[in-house]
This record gives structure tokens, sequence and C-alpha cells, in this order.
């Protein structure tokens, strides 16, 4: 009798930025993070791209729209994109700088990539999403900054290295906002249909995770009508930011998607309202 049995298989590649990411994810493995999980209703801005596609074939980005409706949020919240620096003082940044992945080809696999929105509340949804439209297909080592300064670090340098910058980063905002951005955005709803919560592994002091969407039935003006409603799963660093702030942050970035500017701005470009531009 056989010892073992044989199988059919496939030896793919692990990717080295595979490989660097499962270094780095060990080191927030502990972080204090407290999970909400809400639902929004996105009806009218999903209209409005739809309406927009049909009568100019372009199709345009949801999550632009929603990067747009976050920046506004955290800047009106800034103590939630607060970090340390050192250990008696905290940094709250004015600008609202964004992380959110885009998927790219490296070494023939597709991989996501780390890009940054920089001040993403002065922008506009469009100028957002015309951004991450170019960080889709500009070249990878200007996509991530990270890759530039330490893409070239053999693996083993990197794990001995990961350490002490972290350990920098945690006590140096200045770091963090560089090479990791303020906030952070991650989609996993796009990988599959209907409602659904992703809770995600967390380094930042806010982290926006996008999960599905799925039609339920609403009450609006007295009559039962069909809704399509967003999962999102809103996590903070309970180190850094307290239950009350969270709530109020959460309450304006709510109110925004459902009514907010950029929900004008896509309208106007629906056709829906007349544009005051």
């Amino acid at each position: 009798m056989k010892d073992h049995q044989q199988y059919d298989r496939h030896i793919v590649p692990y990717p080295k930025l595979r490989r660097v990411l499962a270094i780095t994810l060990h080191s927030v493995q502990h972080k204090p993070m407290i999970h909400g999980l809400i639902e929004v209703d996105v009806t009218r801005p999903r209209q409005a791209l739809r309406d927009h596609q049909a009568r100019t074939g372009e199709v345009l980005s949801f999550t632009a729209f929603i990067v747009t409706c976050m920046a506004q949020a955290v800047s009106r919240n800034p103590s939630v994109q607060a970090y340390r620096q050192g250990t008696k003082r905290l940094v709250e940044f004015d600008d609202v700088d964004v992380a959110i992945l885009v998927e790219r080809e490296i070494d023939g696999e597709k991989q996501p990539i780390p890009y940054i929105i920089r001040a993403a509340q002065t922008k506009s949804w469009r100028d957002i999403h015309q951004e991450i439209r170019a960080a889709q297909s500009r070249p990878v080592e200007k996509t991530w900054l990270g890759l530039q300064d330490f893409g070239w670090m053999p693996l083993l340098v990197f794990k001995v290295f990961w350490p002490i910058f972290y350990w920098l980063k945690e006590r140096t905002p200045s770091l963090q906002k560089k090479y990791g951005g303020t906030v952070s955005v991650s989609s996993v709803g796009m990988f599959g249909r209907g409602g659904g919560w992703g809770i995600p592994v967390n380094d930042y002091t806010l982290q926006l995770t996008v999960g599905g969407i799925a039609p339920k039935p609403a009450v609006i003006d007295g009559q039962m009508v069909q809704r399509d409603y967003l999962s999102l799963t809103l996590s903070f660093n309970h180190d850094l930011v307290d239950g009350a702030p969270a709530a109020r942050f959460t309450e304006e970035l709510k109110e925004l998607m459902e009514r907010g500017n950029s929900l004008g701005e896509l309208e106007a470009l629906s056709g829906l309202v007349p544009s005051h531009s």
C-alpha cells in the first residue's frame, strides 16, 4: 500500500509582493480595533451612474464616489485620522490621504497595488475618478511609493528591516502619511453579488471596507419600495478613537453618501438635475 496518494495539482508562483504583505500584516494583528457594520441606501447614486452610462457610454467609478464622500466626512471629523507622535501626543492631519488598492500585473500575475489619493477632500468626484483610472494604467513603480523605495530589497533584508520601520512608523505620523496615507478604503464587494460585510486586517486609525449591494424593501413617503443597500464596515483603532467620534463620523458619511454634494455632481452628469458649476 502506498504511503501517500498522487493528486492532480498545479504549482504556481508565490509573488514577492504577497510575501512582503504577509510579513507586514503580522504587525497589525494585535491592534484594538472596533468595527461598525452599517447599510447605506445607494439607490440614487447607482441610478445616476447607470443613466450616465446609458446616455454617454462612459463607465464611471463607484469607488470614486465612495472615496469622495469619505474624504469629506473625515475632513469634518479629523480625530478619526489621528496618529500617535511619540507616546504623549497625537497628530490630526488637515489633508485626507485615502489609500485604495488597484489591481495591476506584476511578473505575469495580477496583484493589488496600494495607491494614495492625496488631499482627497479638495478634489471633486470627477477628479478622483480620473486619478483612479490613471493609476490603473501608469507604470507600476509610479503607482506605489513603497515599491519605488523598498522594492529593490531582497526579501530576507526586508524581513529584518520591517520591524524597525514599523516601530518608527507607529511613532512618526509623517511616515504613515507618506507611505500609507491617513485612511483606507478597501472593496470586497466587487468579488461577489448580494449583500455582505468584510472584516479587514487593518493598519489604519480608520478603514472603510466596502461590501456587497443587495436590494431590500424600504418605506419611502409612506410607500413600500425596493432600494439598493450597500454594506459597509467601518474599522477604528480604539486606542485613538472613542465611540462618540466614531458614531459622529459614521452618521456624516452616511448622510453624504445618500444626499451629499458628490451625489449632486453625479446627478448633474446624468442629466437628473441641472449643473450649477
